[in-house]
């Protein structure tokens, strides 16, 4: 394994940092006084757009995609150092365009969609035109076995029908998401695996009624965490993507590489943490001593680094393995980062919140918000325990086996 990064990348890497000092970090309280200011939690900020033209004449641009006819063309392993830099501020990732749900959305556009589904859709979200959402949780049915969703697609000539209860619509909250991709079920008596399908469904489609935002921790997400209901949704048949039967087989595509952005954004931001958590300690005295003098603090320090750097690593190897023989072959370490990376963050921010004191949990720092951006992330895209029984069955198979 070589994780050494081409030119091209530290060329990159150079950027975004740059951009990220001169542009981004500066224009946090911004982002924030502009949604303050408006008065609706899911306002999009100017200063967004403001940003998102600057990144995309700097070709800063849509990084995420491999697929080089619609994206930069980077492995995931070029991309992991990228994404790690954008993982240290919330609203980072789209002023590059490479924010979640998005990139999911757009890689399964690129790999599964028609040209025609790809002109209507993927063209103005790579453009940063409009958003996207992700349909597929359910209140109703334990979601992280996606075989539980009960939502229907029906065909009805030349239209599906589409009837179902959604939650965790992460993005919906957003004026300018205009689709979804929805998963449901098209055949009932088909195989588990065969049930379900994806199916594009624009959101100013009759029958769609967004009933509330759901909070992570008390906090009201600017993208929004939307529960809806769909109701005799009509949309043309041609909006299916593949074939019906084929949903739960795009959904395992979509997730290999949304998992591991994740972790690679969530880096980043227990990088920032343990900066932040450094500058305070040198910065403070109690008892006497500088608080970075306590032996305790000093744990805290060298435990974080130690974590981060065993979950940089593995991050790497899981990207270096989708990039070499595939995202299947390489489900057992993009499992195990799935549950590394979020605990690790988690671990790190709460030590650099202890550090912090008052201020920690307080919105005078980034800190609580990361926090409660990393808990979640030990649920989104499978909870811990999905991964850790995908990663057991695979030890199973390889030593009853070898």
């Amino acid at each position: 394994m070589d994780f050494a990064t081409s030119q091209r990348v530290q060329g990159l890497q150079q950027q975004i940092r740059e951009f990220m000092d001169a542009e981004v970090f500066p224009n946090e309280a911004v982002y924030e006084e502009q949604i303050r200011d408006s008065g609706d939690p899911h306002h999009h900020p100017q200063i967004v757009e403001d940003l998102k033209a600057k990144a995309k004449a700097a070709g800063l641009w849509n990084l995420f995609l491999p697929d080089e006819e619609w994206g930069a063309g980077l492995t995931n392993l070029e991309y992991a150092p990228l994404a790690e830099l954008m993982g240290q501020v919330s609203f980072a990732p789209e002023v590059f365009n490479c924010n979640a749900p998005d990139t999911g959305n757009m890689e399964v556009l690129a790999k599964y969609g028609t040209r025609a589904q790809q002109e209507q859709w993927l063209v103005p979200l790579l453009d940063g035109e409009i958003r996207s959402c992700f349909s597929m949780t359910e209140p109703a049915v334990a979601s992280s076995d996606a075989r539980n969703i009960q939502s229907r697609i029906e065909r009805d000539g030349d239209e599906y029908v589409i009837n179902g209860r959604k939650w965790w619509t992460s993005n919906a909250g957003r004026a300018n998401c205009t689709v979804s991709i929805f998963m449901g079920i098209t055949d009932p008596d088909a195989d588990p695996h065969r049930q379900q399908s994806m199916i594009i469904v624009p959101l100013d489609t009759p029958g769609i009624t967004t009933l509330r935002n759901l909070t992570v921790f008390g906090y009201e997400d600017p993208e929004g965490h939307m529960e809806m209901t769909f109701e005799d949704v009509r949309v043309p048949a041609d909006n299916l993507l593949q074939e019906e039967g084929d949903g739960f087989r795009i959904a395992q595509g979509r997730l290999g590489p949304g998992r591991i952005h994740h972790c690679m954004r969530l880096i980043g931001l227990a990088e920032r943490a343990l900066g932040a958590m450094v500058r305070r300690v040198a910065d403070r005295e109690a008892f006497g001593k500088p608080i970075a003098q306590q032996g305790v603090v000093q744990e805290w320090i060298a435990e974080s680094r130690c974590e981060i750097e065993q979950a940089r690593l593995l991050t790497l190897k899981a990207a270096w393995m989708m990039d070499t023989v595939g995202n299947k072959a390489a489900r057992t370490e993009i499992a195990a980062i799935k549950v590394i990376a979020p605990s690790m963050a988690c671990r790190v921010i709460d030590r650099a919140i202890q550090a912090h004191g008052g201020m920690g949990v307080s919105q005078d720092s980034f800190l609580a918000r990361g926090y409660a951006g990393a808990r979640s992330l030990r649920l989104a895209d499978g909870p811990d325990e999905v991964h850790k029984m995908s990663i057991a069955k695979g030890e199973f198979k390889r030593s009853l086996n070898s």
